[in-house]
């Protein structure tokens, strides 16, 4: 029984591994993160109001349970961005989408009708198509 125990924590601390090495932040609703870019992925993130404005070269993104799952985006980049958006825990599985982020503090709004746990944004790249997601 105890090796039992001993196996099933090994694994759990694998999975725990594996998924604080996964690429991108994760946003619960009723949460708000201020980030930067770097490699394609956020950093140096941190938790904020909602209010909050982003500073020159940081992204605010504020994720909400509306109407199923809502996101709303802000870029103080001077260029825009694709990256991917995933819904997590959502009760019908939803597949990811790639959406633009456009510069100069104009905001990107998102809606899925599916709640969802969380939203992961990972894999953002420089574009130069400025809009939303397609």
């Amino acid at each position: 029984m105890s090796m039992r125990l001993i196996g099933l924590a090994l694994l759990l601390a694998a999975s725990s591994a594996a998924a604080a090495k996964r690429p991108g932040l994760t946003i619960r609703p009723g949460e708000s993160w201020v980030f930067s870019i770097e490699g394609g992925q956020p950093v140096h993130t941190r938790k904020v109001l909602g209010n909050t404005k982003p500073s020159p070269g940081q992204v605010l993104v504020t994720v909400k349970s509306m109407m199923g799952t809502t996101m709303t985006i802000t870029s103080n980049n001077r260029r825009a961005y694709t990256y991917k958006a995933e819904l997590i825990g959502a009760a019908k599985a939803v597949p990811t989408r790639s959406c633009t982020l456009p510069a100069n503090n104009r905001l990107s709004f998102e809606n899925w009708p599916q709640k969802a746990v969380a939203v992961r944004l990972s894999d953002f790249k420089a574009t130069s198509k400025d809009g939303a997601c397609p």
